[in-house]
């Protein structure tokens, strides 16, 4: 999948020490949340979303311990 702002892939990051997780455009939270609940993976998206220099709103969608960001990034790479 690709980040509609960037226009480079949607990448799981694994740094820190909350579980994986995935850094998305507010304005495709939705379509995100499908893939992942069509997929049975579980997740959790802040509430608060941020907007840096001006640049459209993103959010984070954690993935948790235990989650397989191999697993989430191939089906992420997949996606059209």
């Amino acid at each position: 999948m690709i980040d509609a702002t960037t226009k480079a892939r949607l990448a799981v990051s694994t740094d820190g020490e909350g579980g994986p997780y995935i850094m998305v455009p507010l304005k495709q939270i939705d379509e995100v949340r499908e893939l992942l609940d069509a997929n049975s993976i579980s997740y959790w998206v802040d509430d608060n979303a941020i907007s840096l220099d001006g640049k459209p709103e993103v959010t984070v969608v954690n993935l948790g311990h235990g989650s397989e960001a191999t697993r989430v990034q191939k089906i992420l790479d997949k996606a059209s």
